[in-house]
């Protein structure tokens, strides 16, 4: 063991293994309910033992464990067990933590967190529900995170959940691993929580952290696990170069501060070249199968933007053209809202107010619309719609490095 941890550093390595560990817990009990009761009396321990022991080699393993004991225990309490064997607990020994981590197989366990993914896309529950279970169960969002990913308020969202859960419950005695057929119609719905999962860790709803990184390392996992599984999807392949583009530039997003650093700010040369030249040969190799998706597109506008050495290297012509590309495959506000900064990159602020306009109302609840209308109303020159735009944002509920960089805009405006 090393030395006592920070609470801090205790809840991010907790955050960082549930997946792995509630997806473990789950196959093992085959009940929702129980592994997660069973996940989350264990990180309570975990945070009371790892305080004064410091951090184990596993935590994924340690919880595994202490879920299995807290489970099994709460099993013998209904009295369900009593005529039958208890579960074999792996690694039943009392002993070091070297031979706990031994018994455990992590690359078997870990393969179980996307076996738990494709479990939580039932058929029987309808497409919002799954993604909402899959992001509650799997990534372990809270409920605001989760409206905020489908731009819903969070009380519709909570509800939502709840339905899913009570619908989950009555499927729950037949997760079983789905079969080849089963995983393949159930592709898009993973792939789509996948996606949200990442979105999250690339921009958090809420609280003092703006990139949660070991999210978006999950996502990436996840990405390469169904790839492997599905080798010859361009979709799945756009999904994982358009994460790559993505996290490629991690480093240069948030300054020493802590404040959020525009696109056209950021230090370049502290972009992952080599994940982005990764992320370059997906997209390439999927789009030579000549069947574009939105997330194919998707990364293609992310290899557009990483291909620039400086600002006014990047090509907003091609990018234009993507988005439209992207807009009649998959119509949306929030692609119309994107398509808007564009034109204003090229046709200037008036064009993308212009463009903004239909979407006050569907977009009345999405932070980004007002500080991108904003930013607009600033090139413009009008100042007092640019302060309600953003007094607007603020007033969302944006997480810290978002509210600082409001307030600065803001701040601008008054001097």
């Amino acid at each position: 063991m090393a030395k006592a941890p920070a609470q801090s550093a205790i809840a991010a390595h907790i955050a960082a293994a549930r997946p792995v560990a509630l997806a473990a817990l789950t196959r093992y009990f085959r009940r929702f309910e129980l592994a997660e009761d069973a996940l989350q009396e264990a990180s309570l321990r975990a945070t009371r033992a790892w305080s004064g022991d410091g951090l184990p080699r596993d935590p994924a393993a340690w919880l595994i464990r202490v879920g299995q004991r807290t489970g099994i225990d709460a099993l013998r309490k209904e009295k369900r067990l009593v005529d039958g064997p208890l579960p074999e607990l792996v690694g039943e020994r009392d002993d070091t933590e070297t031979e706990l981590v031994e018994a455990i197989d992590n690359s078997a366990i870990r393969d179980d967190v996307l076996r738990l993914v494709f479990m939580c896309c039932q058929p029987e529950l309808p497409r919002h529900d799954q993604l909402a279970l899959a992001l509650k169960v799997i990534g372990g969002l809270s409920v605001a995170e989760i409206a905020r990913a489908f731009v819903i308020q969070p009380k519709a969202m909570e509800q939502r959940i709840t339905r899913a859960k009570k619908k989950a419950a009555a499927i729950a005695v037949r997760l079983e691993t789905p079969s080849l057929s089963e995983r393949n119609s159930r592709l898009s719905a993973v792939t789509a929580m996948i996606y949200l999962m990442f979105n999250e860790g690339y921009s958090s709803a809420g609280g003092d952290v703006h990139i949660r990184a070991t999210l978006c390392e999950e996502a990436i996992r996840l990405a390469r696990l169904v790839l492997n599984l599905f080798p010859a999807q361009p979709e799945v392949i756009g999904l994982l170069s358009l994460f790559l583009s993505q996290h490629a530039r991690r480093s240069a997003r948030i300054d020493q501060a802590g404040s959020l650093v525009r696109l056209d700010d950021q230090d370049r040369s502290k972009w992952d070249r080599d994940m982005i030249a990764e992320a370059r040969v997906l997209i390439e190799k999927a789009l030579r199968t000549g069947k574009p998706g939105p997330y194919q597109i998707q990364a293609a506008i992310a290899a557009v933007h990483c291909a620039a050495k400086a600002p006014g290297d990047t090509d907003w012509a091609e990018i234009e053209r993507l988005y439209t590309a992207l807009e009649v495959l998959q119509p949306s506000p929030v692609v119309r809202l994107n398509r808007a900064v564009v034109a204003a990159r090229i046709r200037g602020p008036q064009a993308g107010l212009e463009m903004l306009e239909p979407l006050a109302e569907p977009l009345s609840g999405y932070m980004h619309y007002h500080t991108t209308r904003g930013s607009l109303c600033r090139e413009s020159g009008d100042f007092a719609g640019a302060r309600q735009a953003f007094s607007s944002a603020l007033a969302l509920g944006p997480n810290a490095a978002e509210a600082d960089y409001i307030r600065d805009r803001i701040a601008e405006l008054a001097e």
